[in-house]
Formats: structure tokens, C-alpha cells, sequence
């Protein structure tokens, strides 16, 4: 596997890299499209698919006010935000426990790729479970966090602060308060943007997922079958879908204020453990991966599986599913710590990457996928991050 991995970094650093599907270069792209070969569509998707075979891998320079915490801080997670200026960032600390960040991504700009990361004291020597950001007093105000208990202190979800991150806020912006709701176990998180529960997170517990309002503290309890282990709100339909440990995905309605017969709106089933699930935007189309390495489109119209995404790799871990309708791709990292990404329009497998060091299950890489990486005027990328390292794969 080594050797393998090895070899592919080697051919990684290629230039003049091949489109995956067909065997096509740039020219002879644009010369099959000039001859008519190739519709307009036809001619776009390819040209888009070719960009993305041809990403090259550039490390990304971090600054800190504590370069050494730097150097010893290995990442766990990253997540960006809705519009791509911000990473949220869980670190490992070397003496135990993890600290968080958020690092700025307008510094990332060719040829430089520099960034910078703001620290803050706060801490936790628990596991984090989930993470997702917040919408509450703006979007992507808050950062909702789910902790595992220790000893004699319990689970709970924390709502903290970006602004806490920064040493110099915008005009308006005052530091927010952090608060904690006790929520022992929860495996899963999702902050709600539809208007059915406004200001409303969700906690997948076991055998159970609890919708609080962070106002008034209100909770609703459904009662689940299996553990919830993915969540996802739908933005206009009513709707919190669930992925549990037994391979059941099922949507809770959230006009049902109670456990009274009704509230189960939708049900598809996988044959594992599922660990994600993507709403799509048009919100009739839901997109799933489990721990046999599955990844499945699902028609919510019909209930049946419409695609099948085919060489994702993964027996027991709680992997995500990054999709990107914008740029038509879905991007998966596997067990084997290899990132796939694959066209959505298709299923077809546009490209393989290796990780930049050896395969190790404490080192599964995390990434993060945007149309605009930094902002508004940002270009398409991917990050990664692994190990005290982030890496941006751009278009050419």
C-alpha cells in the first residue's frame, strides 16, 4: 500500500495530466469540440472534469501568534463556512485534550497560499463528536459543538462564538456568549436555517434525537430504533433527516410538536452504519455514505436509489460526505486515507489522491471543498488537512 501510495504522489507532480473519463488532454478537448464532436453541455462538463483531474497539490503556509503550538498541534477536523472565508479547526494537543481555531482564508491567493489562524484559549479535554456552524445572531455566527462526557462531568453541546476567535471585532459584531446545553451522548449535530425551528439545533442521541430551541431551551424528544450518527435540516421543506446506526435513513417533520403517529415523514434504508447524509439543493434528491464504504443517491420522491458512487473505502469510521451541485462533484475521503472525488451528474470517478503522508488511522486527512475558497472572489479548490499540515489543491 505504501508503494502504491508512493507511486501515485509520483504521478501527482506530473504535469500534463490526462481527463479521467476519456482519455482526453486540453487540446484535444478543444479540438474534439471544434469538429463537433462534443455538444456545449457535453464540452463544459469535460472541460470542468479536466480542471479537476489537473489540481496540483501547494502547502499552505499557516501564521499563529504561537508558531511552536504550530508545529506540535496535529488537526483533527476541518470545517469551512457557508461562504467559504472561514475554517473551523479542531486540533489534537500534544499534553491531551483539543484546542480550536478558526483560520481566514483571504490570505489564500497564488503564489503565496498564506493564511492566518486565530487561537483562543478555550479548550476541552474531551472528544469532540460533531461540529456545525451556527446561524443565530448573523449567519455563521456560532460554532455548535458536541462533546463527549469524562468521569464525572456529562455530554453536552456548546455553542461558541466566533467572535471569540478574533482579537479585533467588526463595528457591531460584540463578543457573544458562550453557552452550553447538557445533551449527554449526542453522536450528531445540525444547526436549523428552515423557518419551522428557527433559532433550533438537533443532537442525535442514542435512540433518540432532540430538537432544542436555544431561546427558550424547549426541547422536543423523538424517540429512534438505533443510535443517530447524521443529520441534516432541509432549508424549505419542513423537514430533519436522520442517518442511524442500523442503516436507516428517516425524516422527522418538524410541524409534529410531539411523538404522536406521523412525525417519520420518510424512510430509505443502507445495509451499514450510515455517517452522512446530504440534502441536494432542490431538495428532492438525498445523498448518503456508511461504513461499508456505500455512497447512494436517493430520489426522496420515489424512495429508490437513483445512483451509486463506486470505490469509496470504509469498515468502522465516522466519515463524511462533502457534495458540490455548483461544481457538480462529491468528494469522500476513505478509510484507506485516499480522497475520491467523482462526478454527480454521473457516478464516474474523476480522480484519486493520495495522502501526502503514510496511510495511518490516525491520519485519515479532513478537507474541505469550495466554488470560491476565501471568499466572493475566491477560485475553486480543495483543502486538506493532515497531521500539523494544510494543503490546497486549485484549478489550474
Amino acid at each position: 500500500m505504501e508503494s502504491k501510495r508512493l507511486q501515485l504522489l509520483e504521478e501527482e507532480d506530473k504535469q500534463g495530466k490526462k481527463i479521467a473519463r476519456l482519455g482526453f488532454n486540453a487540446s484535444s478537448l478543444l479540438q474534439k469540440s471544434k469538429l463537433g464532436f462534443l455538444n456545449v453541455t457535453s464540452y463544459c462538463r469535460l472541460a470542468h472534469e479536466l480542471r479537476v483531474s489537473c489540481m496540483q497539490r501547494k502547502k499552505v503556509q499557516i501564521q499563529s501568534s504561537d508558531p511552536s503550538a504550530l508545529a506540535s498541534d496535529r488537526f483533527n477536523l476541518i470545517l469551512a463556512d457557508t461562504n467559504s472565508d472561514r475554517l473551523f479547526t479542531v486540533n489534537d494537543v500534544k499534553v491531551g485534550g483539543s484546542k480550536y481555531g478558526i483560520i481566514n482564508l483571504h490570505g489564500l491567493k497564488t503564489p503565496t497560499l498564506r493564511v492566518h489562524m486565530h487561537e483562543n484559549l478555550y479548550f476541552t479535554n474531551r472528544k469532540v463528536n460533531a461540529v456545525s456552524w451556527a446561524s443565530l445572531n448573523h449567519l455563521d455566527s456560532h460554532i455548535l459543538l458536541c462533546l463527549m462526557g469524562i468521569a464525572e462531568t456529562p455530554g453536552c453541546a456548546t455553542l461558541l462564538p466566533a467572535s471569540l476567535f478574533v482579537s479585533s471585532h467588526p463595528a457591531g459584531d460584540r463578543p457573544g456568549m458562550l453557552c452550553s446545553f447538557r445533551i449527554p451522548g449526542a453522536w450528531s449535530c445540525a444547526w436549523s436555517l428552515n423557518i419551522q425551528a428557527n433559532n433550533c439545533f438537533s443532537t442525535g442521541l442514542s435512540r433518540r434525537v432532540l430538537v432544542t430551541s436555544v431561546v427558550t431551551g424547549h426541547r422536543q424528544s423523538f424517540g429512534t430504533s438505533s443510535d443517530v450518527l447524521a443529520q441534516q435540516f432541509a432549508i424549505t421543506a419542513p423537514l430533519l433527516f436522520n442517518g442511524c446506526r442500523s442503516g436507516e435513513i428517516f425524516a422527522i417533520d418538524l410541524r409534529c410538536r410531539n411523538q404522536g403517529k406521523g412525525w417519520k415523514a420518510t424512510h430509505l434504508f443502507h445495509d451499514s452504519a450510515v455517517t452522512s447524509v446530504q440534502i441536494l439543493q432542490e431538495e428532492q434528491c438525498l445523498m448518503a455514505s456508511d461504513m461499508a464504504g456505500t455512497i447512494k443517491l436517493w430520489d426522496l420522491r420515489t424512495t429508490k436509489c437513483i445512483r451509486q458512487y463506486e470505490g469509496h473505502v470504509n469498515e468502522y469510521a465516522h466519515l463524511p460526505l462533502h457534495v458540490h451541485e455548483e461544481e457538480g462533484i462529491v468528494v469522500a475521503v476513505g478509510q484507506d486515507c485516499y480522497t475520491r472525488i467523482w462526478s454527480l451528474h454521473d457516478a464516474q470517478l474523476l480522480r484519486t489522491i493520495p495522502s501526502p503522508h503514510p496511510t495511518s488511522k490516525a491520519d485519515i486527512p479532513s478537507v474541505a471543498f469550495s466554488s470560491r475558497l476565501g471568499g466572493f472572489r475566491g477560485a475553486p479548490g480543495l483543502l486538506m488537512a493532515i497531521r500539523q499540515d494544510l494543503y490546497c489543491f486549485s484549478y489550474s
